[in-house]
């Protein structure tokens, strides 16, 4: 009996390890692919054009600005600072990016969001954050911490998350992510922002609340910090 459920274990390993491999993105098999913007019509890698190789240089690969503090005088007291694929045309097949987020003093809010293509590394390089990720259902978990200076978190992908700003003092981190183009969703702005609007019947009763709450969030201004 052992004899016969061996080729069949072994089997399904590899079969296992092969989807897995075969699932994950491909390694690059040139040094880079520069993006670039063309109106033709072709195909894109990871949805850019690549620049002729001859004709890449240094600034292709550059982003100057990060050090520099934003305005956080908005609606959620917070600023993002992309340094993705469309800062950096270098970054395109690399699978990285990053981004710095000022918050406000006392109640700087990078608002409950997700990024559907990246998880998150987190370093707060100034001021004290409480940041948390909800875990999927059906346990729907809180998982959260305050952050204090040269503290790091990750927000694994896909999941909800979010940092406040909960000292007297401007707040500044830096992300890391895990693609080129990580892509937001302001969970509010999304909901309650779409465009044209979510039926307000449906958002009445997946959130058991009042219809005219309901109507009420669709009529206000959902801002974008990014």
């Amino acid at each position: 009996m052992k004899g016969t459920h061996l080729p069949i274990a072994t089997l399904a390993i590899f079969a296992f390890a092969t989807f897995f491999v075969s699932a994950s993105d491909p390694s690059p098999l040139q040094d880079f692919c520069v993006a670039i913007n063309s109106g033709l019509p072709g195909v894109f890698v990871n949805g850019k054009f690549c620049r002729d190789p001859k004709l890449v240089t240094a600034k292709d690969f550059f982003f100057s600005g990060l050090q520099i503090p934003r305005p956080t005088a908005n609606p959620v007291g917070s600023t993002v600072t992309p340094a993705n694929v469309e800062q950096i045309p270098g970054l395109n097949t690399l699978g990285i990016s990053l981004a710095r987020i000022d918050y406000a003093p006392n109640g700087g809010l990078n608002p409950p969001h997700t990024h559907p293509r990246a998880s998150e590394v987190l370093v707060v390089l100034e001021g004290t954050l409480y940041v948390g990720f909800v875990t999927s259902n059906p346990d729907n978990k809180l998982i959260s911490k305050v952050l204090n200076q040269g503290d790091v978190f990750v927000f694994p992908v896909g999941l909800i998350h979010f940092q406040f700003n909960i000292g007297p003092v401007n707040a500044v981190a830096l992300a890391a992510l895990s693609s080129q183009n990580p892509g937001v969703i302001t969970i509010a702005n999304a909901v309650f922002g779409a465009n044209p609007p979510i039926n307000p019947d449906v958002l009445r009763k997946a959130f058991q609340v009042d219809e005219k709450l309901v109507q009420y969030l669709q009529k206000q201004f959902w801002y974008n910090n990014s």
